[in-house]
């Protein structure tokens, strides 16, 4: 029988602010090291090298700042729920709603008999959406569930999925340029020559290095993941439980299947946010409906 890796929810809940507080940590350590010890005198030190730290401080802060808004837009905004009395809209000319019964799901049977094909979530007791699921941690169904993040706090869901790909960008951005900042004077620790600064600026440089590192990498096959799941229009837990069918009802092609993460205005792409145009006329960034392949409609995995 696989173990259930939601078997301790509670300590994971429990996880909530030590995650933020170690995010903030690295984001300090990292400020120390590159700003306040290493580049920031060096905007004094004149010609090149002050050219050089500028730009690499300027870089630094931008990107530090969307880096921030994109986390904590992640960390509060509700990644969406079921609405209350939610039942979904019936196909007249099929005369069907989505596929699989309550019976299938372990549900409460519907009352209503022209509506025998609704999913029900068998901890909620209550009709499911379309690409919607039971979250164990935060003790709900969240529309289209990507997976709950331990680093975020919340679970990663059709509202703010957007953002917790944007933070995974910009860290990974942050991060290497950091690494690629801070690499001279890493190697500088093992030169013979005598490297300046004290004991504790050595130390916190050398750490921010190694921190930043670690996270670029990880972060990268993180990134090169979700990606490719945007790319095809599905979810982690989509892609586990599609993983015998050879078509996906709701990939659209590349471009289409972007654009319902994303949005369609490209002013809003690389920013934490959506216009409303977008709010108004995609009803996938709402997280209730999904275009899908007609000639799929039916598959359900």
């Amino acid at each position: 029988m696989a173990w259930n890796v939601f078997k301790f929810c509670t300590a994971l809940r429990g996880l909530g602010s030590i995650m933020i507080l170690l995010v903030l940590g690295v984001v300090a350590v990292t400020y120390y090291a590159l700003v306040l010890t290493n580049y920031g005198p060096a905007l004094y030190a004149g010609g090149l090298d002050s050219v050089t730290a500028f730009a690499i401080l300027l870089i630094f802060h931008c990107l530090l700042v969307m880096l921030l808004w994109s986390y904590f837009s992640v960390v509060f905004t509700d990644p969406g729920g079921v609405p209350p009395n939610w039942r979904p809209v019936v196909d007249e000319e099929r005369g069907d709603t989505v596929p699989l019964t309550g019976s299938e799901y372990g549900g409460t049977p519907d009352p209503d008999p022209s509506n025998t094909r609704i999913r029900y979530c068998r901890k909620c007791n209550h009709p499911k959406p379309p690409r919607c699921h039971h979250c164990s941690v935060c003790g709900r169904c969240i529309l289209k569930m990507d997976h709950h993040c331990v680093w975020v706090v919340n679970c990663v869901g059709a509202l703010n999925y957007k953002y917790f790909l944007l933070f995974l960008f910009y860290t990974f951005l942050e991060t290497s340029l950091v690494t690629l900042s801070l690499l001279p004077h890493f190697v500088a620790f093992f030169s013979d020559g005598e490297i300046p600064g004290t004991p504790g600026t050595l130390a916190t440089t050398f750490l921010a290095f190694v921190l930043n590192l670690a996270f670029a990498l990880s972060v990268l096959g993180f990134l090169i993941m979700h990606m490719s799941l945007v790319a095809a229009n599905t979810t982690t837990i989509e892609a586990y439980e599609k993983k015998t069918t050879p078509k996906w009802r709701y990939d659209l092609g590349r471009r289409k299947n972007f654009e319902q993460v994303f949005g369609t205005d490209k002013r809003y792409w690389f920013i934490p946010a959506y216009s409303d145009e977008d709010l108004r006329k995609m009803p996938a960034l709402q997280g209730l409906e999904y275009p899908s392949k007609p000639d799929l409609d039916g598959q359900e995995f």
